[in-house]
């Protein structure tokens, strides 16, 4: 069993961007020790539908003390974060989920890579492919010591303008995308240690950025293991 085991520095990275609104990230408290027992948040996007910019609420991290889940409350939580965009003047929200939800617009397919595939394998996250031996399996997996891409470097504030210009280039091809102003970026791809990491393409010869990557860091608690915790 695993469960995400966010930090207290990526949460106020993913809930705190340029703009967010306080009263749109909240919580029900209660028994003897005013125990956080479920939240809900929304942070306003600029969503692009066909052309088209609306303002919208990017709903996340619902969660609901697991004594509580047949109380409704998440649909409480939800009823409330709709009333207070609504407040504003927003009427539209995004969100995801597990499960299928009413009238999805997209679904989105996780692939993974295995860095440590001997861990996974032990914990129960992943399992060894028929016939092939855990130091084979090692062996596949075995990354580089040098990378393929030429030029690639570490995102720094001076290359925010330009990854700006590429990200809404690239979302552009979309019907449905977000648009990132300069300052999001700067907020969502700044490389952060131990939550966010972002690296840029630079030609070796004019210096030019050519391309971008980010990724960020999300680690899971392992349950239940006699060995593992993390």
């Amino acid at each position: 069993m695993f469960r995400f085991d966010y930090s207290i520095e990526f949460l106020q990275w993913a809930l705190t961007p340029p703009g967010f609104i306080r009263e749109w990230l909240f919580g029900v408290r209660g028994g003897k020790r005013n125990k956080l027992l479920g939240f809900i948040s929304g942070i306003p996007v600029d969503s692009v539908v066909r052309g088209k910019t609306i303002k919208m609420a990017e709903i996340n991290f619902l969660c609901v003390h697991k004594s509580l889940r047949t109380k409704r409350l998440a649909t409480v939580l939800i009823k409330e974060v709709t009333r207070r965009v609504n407040i504003l003047g927003i009427w539209q929200a995004i969100y995801t989920a597990g499960v299928l939800i009413p009238l999805p617009i997209a679904k989105t397919t996780y692939w993974h890579r295995s860095l440590n595939p001997k861990k996974l394998v032990e914990v129960g996250f992943s399992s060894l492919p028929a016939n092939t031996p855990m130091a084979r399996y090692i062996k596949l997996l075995k990354l580089s010591n040098e990378t393929s891409i030429k030029g690639l470097r570490e995102m720094r504030k001076s290359d925010v303008k330009v990854v700006h210009e590429l990200l809404n280039a690239y979302l552009s091809k979309f019907d449905v995308h977000l648009h990132f102003s300069e300052t999001d970026v700067e907020h969502f791809l700044l490389p952060r240690h131990g939550v966010v990491d972002a690296y840029v393409v630079e030609d070796p010869v004019t210096k030019e950025i050519k391309d971008f990557l980010s990724f960020y860091h999300l680690p899971s608690s392992i349950l239940k293991h006699t060995r593992c915790s993390r």
